[in-house]
């Protein structure tokens, strides 16, 4: 063996020999490698908690810095315009029966509720008197008559003495009787002639005075003018009636009360819309629950005013076949004066909001720390209305939410019933979300 083979199996001296025994005897572990130590993973893990506080804290920053709104969808629906009025409920042909005469009321024959036939007798005064001047007026027709018959003998023998003095003239060639026998003769006729022309107008004018008597009695007994029902009743038996230049009502009758009108007043602002044929529908106090259809029939040219308030008098009329109505009823009619059907429709809110944020905040705000640093060119502050290009004067605008921030859109607005509004032109379209308020942002 060479002398390099011999060095190299030398065997290890005795102290390093114990030493690797030790070792192998306890397992020690060796040296681990750097990607397993731990407080490398402990320093990433650090970075990553700090990183993330550090964006929490930047998007609740954002978060609280960015304009928060109140949104709607906007969709297609049907609208009315309508009008309110207050009113009362009236029988639509109403008579107030009275007495021509004075008198005695001697009897009532109808009382409230009561249904009359044309020509019934309602009520009968006293005929005592009437019957009184009635024989009267008889006895003065007879002597009217009486008189006709003595002047028509008056004529007669006026007549007979002028022919024969004429006869005896012509006879005796005119020498006889004298000129003025002659003329007195035919005067006496004429007056003969003229008491029966007076005699008989005194006949005419007594027949006449006694038709009217006859008539006064005819009407002591006062009939129904109409079929109807019996409204009012203000007479008793034994009343006195005294006949005036305003005569007393007695009887209130309604022709029909099937079929009622409804008298409202409506405001002069709203007078504009409201038309003849038009729906409406109204209540009463007896039946909150219950809505009457109607339908206007007059609407009055002639404002009435009350307490500086001008209005005017509207007719509605209404069916009235179950007599659920009565006439006097307070009403409250609600006028369909405009229908609109599937048109687009926003909340008024949403014509009124206005943001008090603009975009170019909320961009600032997103930016960060790190971008503020960063140079940017100026933003302009003026924000341009969406609604400058509209065609016509009533164009406005309305605020949509689009991808977190306000736009305005431009709309041309139609009719409105208080709480939503018709679009009838412009931007807006059926599933955009409308802004209709700005929350209140905290400030941190």
């Amino acid at each position: 063996m060479s002398p390099l083979n011999a060095s190299s199996s030398v065997p290890p001296p005795p102290e390093a020999a114990a030493t690797s025994d030790l070792a192998t005897l306890l397992a020690e572990p060796g040296p681990r490698p750097w990607y397993r130590r731990p407080v490398l993973w402990g320093g990433v893990l650090l970075v990553l908690l700090a990183g993330g506080s550090l964006w929490y804290w930047q998007e609740s920053r954002i978060a609280d810095a960015a304009p928060s709104y109140t949104t709607q969808t906007v969709g297609r629906g049907n609208l009315t315009l309508t009008v309110t009025a207050n009113g009362t409920l009236q029988p639509t042909r109403s008579i107030n029966i009275g007495s021509e005469l004075s008198g005695t009321v001697l009897k009532v024959n109808v009382d409230v509720n009561d249904r009359l036939e044309k020509g019934q007798v309602l009520v009968e005064l006293d005929p005592s008197k009437l019957n009184g001047q009635i024989l009267r007026s008889r006895a003065s027709v007879a002597a009217a008559k009486a008189l006709v018959e003595q002047t028509v003998a008056t004529v007669g023998e006026a007549q007979a003495n002028l022919v024969r003095l004429e006869e005896v003239a012509r006879l005796s060639g005119g020498k006889v009787p004298s000129r003025t026998e002659l003329d007195v003769s035919r005067a006496t006729l004429k007056r003969a002639l003229a008491s029966e022309a007076s005699a008989r107008a005194g006949v005419n004018d007594a027949q006449a005075a006694l038709a009217t008597d006859e008539i006064n009695l005819s009407k002591a007994s006062i009939r129904s003018p109409s079929t109807g029902v019996v409204l009012t009743r203000t007479v008793e038996p034994g009343n006195a009636v005294a006949a005036s230049l305003q005569a007393v009502t007695l009887f209130t009758v309604a022709e029909d009360l099937t079929q009622l009108r409804l008298q409202v007043y409506v405001d002069e602002a709203d007078v504009g819309s409201v038309k003849v044929d038009q729906d409406a529908s109204f209540t009463v106090s007896a039946y909150p629950n219950r809505k009457y259809p109607a339908k206007i029939t007059r609407v009055a040219y002639g404002s009435t005013i009350t307490d500086n308030v001008v209005t005017y008098l509207t007719y509605l009329g209404v069916d009235n076949t179950d007599l659920s109505l009565r006439p006097g009823m307070t009403a409250t009619a609600t006028i369909t004066a405009t229908q609109r059907n599937d048109v687009l429709l926003v909340p008024n809110t949403a014509l009124r909001f206005t943001p008090t944020a603009t975009v170019a905040d909320t961009a600032k705000t997103k930016s960060g720390i790190v971008s503020s640093l960063t140079p940017r060119m100026p933003r302009s502050t003026t924000r341009k209305s969406a609604a400058e290009g509209a065609s016509t004067a009533t164009a406005r605008q309305v605020w949509v939410l689009r991808d977190g921030a306000a736009v305005a859109v431009s709309v041309t607005p139609g009719i409105s019933d208080g709480r939503m509004t018709e679009i009838t032109g412009g931007e807006l379209q059926a599933g955009m979300q409308v802004i209709t308020d700005q929350k209140t942002m905290s400030a941190k």
